[in-house]
């Protein structure tokens, strides 16, 4: 197996990682920077958006959705942009987190209350914007979200709490919200919040392990059948690509206004090969 880093591109807070069949998209969350990556590992920058910003996903007729802090908009082919969801509470310590397309073309993404008292409850929630650009919230808040996917073997909505430390699924309800949760995974054992998520063609759920160090593949079952030690300090995201869908591409941290790390590739995104897994093509926001 190797590891090493694709290109000179340094993040503050490097999220999002998707890989478009040809090329590597990312986004700087702190510095409200979206960006690819050819596959030489040259950046070209994107869009610019208010920092800090949560999340994008690619549109399949061309251009961006975007989590803001408190809105999401869509970004066109040509530029302009057009809000298309508001959160309906605000707070300080609060804002929109991680989000990602899903099979059904609709972008689904969750909030994140930093800072809270002891038992103070977190504000916000999961949302929903769909095809038809209706926004509606679809589950409860949790601590910090990330990583949203449908998980093939069950079919249901998984999502990390980072907080809490654990990945629940959730089904859907005949009116489109979400059901009870039910505990996917307890990372409570590997002493480190999940991040970022993705899958592989297997079913397995990979996440990275924020101040673990590491990057983990999880079973249906929600247990650890691989782990892969990363020399950084806070892993964030990844994503498979390559022509194959064979390569991992990590994004890192090295300055998140709370996690801070300033060793030789910390905030760099890191390639790695030879881990004898394969990835699954990556959804599109189809509104």
């Amino acid at each position: 197996m190797k590891i090493e880093r694709f290109g000179r591109f340094h993040t503050d807070l490097g999220e999002c990682p998707l890989w478009d069949g040809e090329k590597l998209w990312l986004m700087d969350c702190r510095k409200g920077l979206i960006v690819t990556l050819d596959s030489q590992g040259e950046a070209s920058l994107q869009a610019e958006v208010p920092a800090p910003a949560g999340s994008f996903a690619l549109r399949q007729g061309g251009g961006l959705v975007v989590a803001l802090r408190d809105e999401v908009i869509l970004i066109d082919p040509d530029g302009s942009r057009h809000v298309v969801g508001r959160l309906e509470v605000h707070h300080p310590n609060m804002r929109l987190n991680d989000g990602a397309a899903m099979p059904d073309g609709s972008f689904i993404l969750g909030t994140m209350h930093t800072l809270r008292e002891p038992g103070e409850a977190p504000l916000g929630g999961l949302y929903r914007l769909g095809t038809d650009h209706r926004f509606t919230r679809i589950g409860p808040a949790l601590g910090v979200a990330n990583g949203p996917l449908i998980h093939p073997a069950s079919g249901l909505f998984t999502i990390c709490d980072s907080t809490a430390r654990r990945a629940d699924s959730y089904e859907f309800l005949p009116d489109g919200t979400l059901g009870p949760a039910q505990l996917y995974a307890d990372f409570t054992a590997l002493n480190s919040p999940p991040d970022g998520c993705c899958l592989d063609d297997e079913g397995g759920f990979w996440t990275a392990l924020v101040t673990g160090s590491a990057i983990v593949r999880l079973d249906p079952q929600g247990q650890v059948t691989q782990r892969i030690d990363v020399p950084v300090k806070h892993a964030a995201a990844l994503c498979f690509g390559g022509p194959d869908l064979s390569e991992i591409y990590l994004t890192t941290i090295s300055d998140s206004g709370r996690l801070k790390a300033d060793g030789p590739l910390d905030g760099a995104v890191l390639k790695i090969t030879g881990h004898g897994r394969r990835g699954v093509p990556m959804d599109w926001y189809q509104g």
